[in-house]
């Protein structure tokens, strides 16, 4: 369990600088080879931080909203209520608001800023189809989500995935127009100027696929955390073994909440790095390792 938690959190550091550097080499191509300055990365940063600054205070209430939840009080689901209420005691966490909905799909998300202001929902399927120590896993995996800030962490990547994109978008803009900078290159650097062109061209593809690394490598953390919190790794994977073999898929998910799920809720079949979340055969099989 440790070592699993370690790797994935050197790994998802490892991707935040290479989406760093990324943006700095945006900058530098820009600025060497078609002389627009450093001001342009720095606004692009601040334009996009503003723009998601909005939905970093408000994305919990849209996502709940827009999958129909209600939130509970403990005496309209004491069973639910008190699952999450004694793991959140275990974990030492303060407890989030719990939801509930109605649907037969099997899954369940957790949202919110910081632990402070955090939100639990599970489908009522989900309820349903699983066995106690099933469900446990499942709410200590989404637990472990909000204890890793990782609704935060993911609200960062957002922003650096908007920078590059208004980089990109400044660029073809200014160059179709005719306006900006001077070309600062001559015909030594005519190879690494291409090789910038091409940066700029891929770079919103690179940066998209980076955020879904990211996103991957948070799912198996909090598998990892949570198997930390309940000390029963097979509850986690009997509940995803089922998840995986429902058909329903949750149809009110769009692709912006996708990756709050514990399982790709609208049961696409992308996998490997154009995924939101690892193969469910990878997680099952790195819990039942542990």
């Amino acid at each position: 369990m440790y070592s699993q938690i370690d790797s994935n959190k050197r790994k998802t550091n490892a991707l935040i600088v290479i989406f760093l550097s990324l943006i700095i080499g945006i900058g530098v191509i820009m600025n060497q080879f078609f002389g627009y300055g450093y001001e342009v990365v720095v606004g692009a940063a601040i334009f996009s931080l503003v723009m998601t600054w909005f939905s970093y205070y408000h994305s919990d209430k849209i996502a709940l909203h827009s999958t129909g939840a209600t939130e509970i009080k403990k005496e309209d689901n004491p069973y639910v209520y008190r699952m999450v209420e004694n793991l959140c005691i275990t974990q030492g966490v303060p407890m989030p608001r719990v939801h509930i909905i109605e649907s037969p799909a099997l899954n369940a998300f957790a949202t919110g800023r910081d632990p402070e202001h955090a939100s639990i929902a599970f489908t009522t399927g989900i309820i349903q189809a699983l066995e106690n120590e099933e469900l446990e896993g499942v709410i200590a995996h989404e637990l472990s989500h909000i204890k890793n800030y990782d609704i935060r962490l993911m609200t960062v990547v957002i922003v650096l995935v908007g920078t590059v994109s208004l980089l990109a978008d400044f660029f073809f803009r200014a160059r179709l127009f005719g306006s900006g900078g001077n070309r600062k290159s001559n015909g030594g650097s005519g190879i690494l100027m291409l090789i910038g062109l091409a940066l700029l061209i891929l770079s919103p593809i690179i940066s998209e696929l980076i955020k879904l690394a990211i996103s991957r490598k948070r799912e198996f953390l909090a598998d990892a955390s949570g198997v930390l919190l309940t000390r029963y790794p097979e509850g986690l994977a009997r509940a995803l073994e089922k998840i995986e073999r429902s058909p329903q898929s949750f149809d009110r998910a769009g692709a912006a909440t996708a990756h709050l799920f514990i399982s790709e809720p609208l049961k696409r079949k992308a996998a490997g790095m154009f995924s939101t979340h690892p193969p469910v055969a990878e997680r099952i099989a790195k819990l039942r390792s542990m």
